[in-house]
């Protein structure tokens, strides 16, 4: 089975925050692991950050990541204050569980596709490092925000 994205293998679950600091201190303490390095989101120059199909240069986070299983990670994400699919979420409905997330190949055929499928795409950019590419979507009949992930 691989439907619309061509794959249904989970890759991440994140969830938004106000404080990523004591979040990743207090999920740590939950898993008994250690707390991971926090990144941001990183430079417009490398993520051309859109929101709803514009340009979002003032569009950040800071991001944790915690590995909970071969292939799965738990983010923790605390936008910035400037608009975008983050900030909206937590402004609207606090604090929770944002989207999850799957790797894709051939990224551009797979936006087409949960397009057809009836979803929005809602923001999408590289990631800080240049090393890949998201995007996310919503509606298509689903309650959650997907994230689509390509590595370069």
């Amino acid at each position: 089975m691989s439907g619309i994205m061509g794959t249904h293998v989970l890759t991440q679950v994140a969830l938004v925050v106000h404080d990523i600091e004591a979040s990743k201190a207090r999920l740590a303490q939950l898993l008994g692991v250690p707390e991971p390095p926090v990144f941001g989101s990183g430079e417009y120059a490398v993520t051309q950050t859109e929101v709803r199909g514009a340009p979002a240069p003032g569009a950040a986070c800071k991001m944790a990541f915690f590995s909970v299983g071969d292939s799965v990670q738990i983010e923790l994400i605390q936008p910035n204050e400037t608009p975008s699919v983050w900030r909206d979420f937590l402004n609207e409905r606090g604090e929770g569980l944002h989207h999850i997330a799957f790797n894709v190949k051939g990224m551009d055929s797979v936006i087409l596709s949960c397009e057809g499928f009836g979803m929005t795409l809602l923001q999408k950019g590289n990631y800080g490092d240049g090393g890949g590419r998201y995007a996310y979507f919503g509606g298509g009949g689903l309650p959650f925000i997907l994230e689509l992930l390509e590595n370069f």
